[in-house]
């Protein structure tokens, strides 16, 4: 395991444990989680696998074998870029300590958790990713998840996996200012071989769905448009405005509230009653592709899906040319379903496909992508993995 070699190359001695964490790809629940509503993504087999021994003296030191100069942090405060990804969730952890445990005030079905063990300090890290970059599938939340999951055994701090889902996502939100929901980190801690994760965003209640796509000679395809618009990192705090906007002026704590669709609509107008349609829809589409998946009905998502994408592009203008033709063409070529994933303007799409169709699939992305002068997009087939785990 060279994660292994360059920690011995780098700090001398062997770690005290390598530990995964899974990057995610969501099925259908876009933009619902900080909403309050559902989702249902499931745990990719990439992700990012972390080398850690912990240090008495409160030095980070971290090493990616992805991004360059190893850093070393007297405090979390000095992180910078990609580092602050990891030091935030040092950071999480020891607002937690401070506030004695939970720290974060809601329950789980796992249990009451936290502040069991000795106080967070330093760690010497080693991380290696194979996520592949540009995609939109959370190597993020992996990574938050990785180091969480670590300093949680290292530390004995016995948390439960829902809780370092949770302290990961608090550094994302409150350390590195990205106000993401909960959904990427959950899935990466909770995620299961051969299953989709179904959670609702508000009790953080979860339940494990059948995605075995293979025994209904199914695949779903991850089309990689490699496309990262930077313009979108103000748009995804300004959409996540919009609806909370709007959760005010219906007088609902969430959009997920929101049980008069109708009524609600002829109260709003512009941004908001765009965004509040897709949310309310698409929490609708959730329940309606575990509906199908339980009575085996694994064909039957794809309209979902398709609603799912003309939704996000048309309600919550997330979506960009790239996808926009990703998802097209994948439908042309006889996918029974696709849609983007994740935040959009760029990243990923996913499709639905046969055994016998994918090549066709492919052949009309890549195709209709070689007309427009584009790069031909990576595309691979995904399958539900397990969520972060100890490797050694």
């Amino acid at each position: 395991m060279r994660v292994v070699g360059a920690f011995r190359d780098s700090y001398g001695m062997e770690p005290a444990g390598v530990w995964h964490a899974p990057g995610r790809v969501n099925l259908i629940g876009e933009h619902t989680d900080y909403n309050d509503g559902f989702v249902l993504p499931f745990a990719l087999p990439w992700g990012v696998t972390a080398a850690v021994s912990p240090r008495e003296d409160g030095v980070i030191r971290l090493r990616s074998l992805q991004a360059g100069e190893p850093v070393t942090l007297a405090t979390p405060d000095e992180a910078e870029g990609w580092a602050r990804y990891a030091a935030g969730v040092f950071w999480a952890l020891g607002e937690a300590e401070r506030k004695q445990g939970r720290g974060q005030g809601r329950e789980t079905d796992e249990g009451q958790g936290a502040g069991q063990g000795r106080p967070v300090g330093g760690a010497d890290v080693v991380i290696d990713g194979d996520v592949p970059p540009g995609a939109g599938l959370s190597s993020s939340a992996a990574l938050e998840v990785v180091i969480g999951t670590a300093l949680n055994e290292l530390y004995g701090l016995g948390l439960t996996r829902m809780e370092i889902a949770l302290a990961a996502q608090k550094a994302e939100n409150d350390f590195v200012g990205m106000p993401c929901g909960i959904m990427d980190q959950a899935a990466s801690a909770l995620g299961e071989e051969g299953k989709a994760l179904f959670l609702d965003c508000r009790t953080l209640g979860t339940r494990s769905i059948p995605f075995d796509l293979a025994s209904h000679g199914m695949q779903l395809l991850i089309i990689n448009t490699g496309v990262h618009h930077e313009l979108a990192d103000g748009q995804y705090a300004r959409r996540r405005k919009d609806c909370e906007n709007a959760a005010k002026r219906l007088g609902v704590d969430a959009l997920r509230d929101v049980t008069d669709l109708a009524g609600a609509l002829a109260k709003l107008s512009g941004d908001e009653r765009r965004r509040t349609q897709h949310v309310v829809t698409e929490n609708h589409r959730v329940e309606a592709v575990i509906g199908l998946l339980r009575a085996g009905a694994v064909r039957e998502i794809g309209a979902l899906l398709n609603a799912s994408h003309l939704s996000l592009r048309d309600q919550f203008e997330v979506s960009c040319a790239e996808l926009d033709v990703a998802v097209e063409a994948a439908v042309r070529g006889g996918a029974r379903g696709a849609r983007m994933t994740g935040g959009g303007f760029g990243g990923s799409a996913i499709a639905l496909v046969a055994d016998d169709r994918v090549e066709s699939v492919r052949e009309s992305v890549t195709g209709a992508y070689a007309e427009r002068g584009w790069t031909a997009p990576d595309i691979y087939p995904a399958t539900p993995a397990q969520g972060a785990r100890r490797l050694l």
